[in-house]
């Protein structure tokens, strides 16, 4: 029998496209999204490179799996829960915005226009 503890699931909501999705406790927001082929955060490089994924925690807690390229976010924005969704990992239901640069993909509807 093993002792391991099961990994917390939390519910992950993208504020930007109203996508929900549940995540790991051992898995990145990324990975999670991508596991379960949801949309709504831009993926790049997947390993803290790009910046691509670059997004804002709106509510919830999320720990840190890996270190945080200051060339896309500074201490400052980590400090005001701005985070890159393939170096963290969620601690509790989070709501997320994209601030990335490629929020007007996600924000597009099928037509081509923005969605105000």
């Amino acid at each position: 029998m093993s002792s391991q503890a099961v990994p917390a699931i939390y519910q992950i909501h993208i504020v930007d496209n109203d996508a929900v999705y549940r995540c790991s406790a051992d898995e990145t927001l990324l990975q999670g999204m991508a596991r379960l082929g949801r949309k709504g955060i831009p993926a790049g490089c997947l390993n803290g490179g790009c910046g691509v994924c670059k997004v804002a925690i709106r509510s919830g807690k999320v720990n840190k799996t890996g270190p945080m390229s200051r060339v896309h976010v500074n201490e400052q924005e980590e400090a005001q829960g701005i985070v890159l969704a393939c170096r963290v990992a969620p601690a509790s239901a989070i709501e997320v915005e994209v601030v990335g640069k490629l929020k007007k993909a996600i924000t597009r509807s099928p037509w081509g226009a923005i969605v105000t």
